[in-house]
């Protein structure tokens, strides 16, 4: 049936005149795009501003969907322009609001928007994909390298469903970090979860870049989460290189963004990986630091009113690390994976500090920086015998069992004795293992030493590991 356009009394048929057929077609857009309208545009006001937290009234949104919040311009009138904020918590009919970054412009009543139309709430969504690599983003998937992200790149929520623990492949197969003392010590197994344990300038971003330019993955991915801003640019140039960041990306959240833009990089990150891990690709997914996460999240429990429960931490932030570090791991059986090292920052060297203790609790093993041993310009400073990896028993032969076993007696049979022999009250012939530890001694120290520019394979660290312990012999 041919549509009528009507003209005063007469009705035409668009057909026999291309000038009114052209009026429809402008009609039928304007039509279908006003159809497509919410009956209504929800919005709230913003109430209270107190340090981080804004409090908004007159919205009912749920916890962490998106708002944009109506500021004003240099001259105090209102504009169309907005500032974004996530929801964080409420009381009663108050939402407790925190912006990704510091706001002006924020007047008493300012308005506030729901992310979406009507009451249909959306959720942020974040670029990702293959058109990421060799890239630099914030927490929000903006690029920091000053060039604009591919038009088609794809983008999804941050959340994700949560592994299924019987559909994850187990750890079977270990994969070449190339530093010579964890892979014959604490070998790590693809789809492990590794903590890197240190206080402050002992050298652990220095051990992370020589794993992300080492490590065979088919995809990097790092978080720079809480660090400053100045170590973003050397990371990126100096320990990463061209050669890491053109399979890498970098997502960047320094000390001097929002808790929020912390909180959510961590997030992003771990989604990055987790889409590359869902092509079936192996991933190595670096975060520093896990520690820095976990203030992110004090940081917004405190502001909005949750009591502190174990030094100074309240209760969510313990809840939120796992909730991180399980979404890394191997994906299906035949899939891809996700090997993980979060570096934790051990306050004052604290090994026991909470966070350190929480996060030692639900990784898959740790490796230990010593301050003594960077001190003395031992590097990696990795302290062999506080460090383990719990996957290594089922990625590894009996043979090198034995022989890292064999190691590790030899180097702490010399470390308890270490003040005797240094005074020379050490006389041999009275314990046959401590007189082998003293002769292979300079072999075992000069094993674990390695240069930032120096790759250690397995085959060679396993041959290295049996020379250090005399088993050629």
């Amino acid at each position: 049936m041919n549509s009528t356009v009507s003209t005063g009394h007469f009705f035409v048929d668009p057909a026999s005149n291309p000038h009114l057929a052209h009026w429809q077609t402008a009609l039928d857009r304007v039509r279908k795009r006003v159809s497509a309208l919410p009956a209504y545009r929800a919005s709230g006001r913003i109430v209270r501003a107190t340090g981080l937290v804004l409090e908004a009234v007159g919205l009912r949104v749920p916890l962490g969907s998106a708002c944009r919040i109506e500021v004003a311009t240099e001259n105090g009138e209102a504009k169309a322009h907005f500032a974004e904020a996530e929801v964080v918590g409420f009381t009663g009919e108050k939402l407790f609001l925190m912006p990704l970054a510091e706001i002006s412009g924020l007047i008493p009543g300012a308005r506030v928007f729901p992310l979406g139309h009507g009451n249909r709430q959306s959720a942020r969504r974040f670029p990702l994909g293959k058109g990421l690599l060799g890239r630099v983003v914030d927490g929000s998937g903006n690029p920091l390298d000053g060039i604009e992200l591919p038009q088609d790149t794809p983008q999804a929520p941050l959340a994700t469903p949560p592994l299924n623990p019987l559909s994850r492949a187990p750890i079977t197969q270990q994969i070449d970090v190339g530093i010579r003392a964890i892979n014959a010590l604490l070998s790590v197994g693809r789809g492990q979860r590794m903590g890197l344990f240190a206080g402050s300038g002992v050298g652990k971003s220095v051990l992370l870049g020589m794993m992300a330019r080492f490590t065979k993955a088919d995809v990097i991915v790092v978080g720079l989460i809480g660090e400053r801003g100045r170590e973003v640019q050397d990371f990126i140039d100096n320990i990463l290189g061209a050669e890491g960041l053109a399979r890498s990306v970098v997502v960047a959240a320094p000390a001097d963004t929002s808790p929020l833009q912390r909180l959510q990089g961590a997030s992003y990150a771990t989604r990055l990986a987790e889409d590359f891990r869902d092509q079936g690709r192996d991933v190595l997914l670096i975060m520093d630091s896990l520690t820095r996460y976990a203030m992110a999240q004090r940081e917004i429990a405190l502001a909005i009113g949750e009591p502190p429960a174990t030094k100074g931490y309240p209760a969510s932030v313990f809840a939120k690390l796992p909730g991180l570090v399980e979404r890394a791991g191997n994906g299906s059986k035949d899939g891809g994976s996700i090997t993980a090292f979060y570096t934790v920052l051990a306050e004052g060297d604290d090994q026991q500090d909470p966070i350190a203790d929480s996060a030692r609790a639900i990784l898959d093993g740790h490796i230990v920086l010593s301050r003594s041993l960077a001190e003395s310009g031992h590097y990696p400073a990795i302290d062999i015998e506080a460090s383990i990896s719990r996957a290594m028993t089922a990625i590894v032969d009996k043979e090198q069992q034995r022989e890292s076993q064999r190691f590790k007696q030899l180097f702490s049979s010399y470390q308890r004795n270490r003040d005797l022999i240094s005074v020379g009250a050490y006389s041999p012939g009275h314990d046959p293992q401590l007189d082998e530890a003293v002769k292979r001694y300079p072999a075992l120290e000069g094993f674990l030493q390695q240069r930032i520019d120096e790759r250690a394979d397995i085959v060679p660290a396993r041959q290295a590991l049996s020379q250090a312990i005399g088993g050629d012999e």
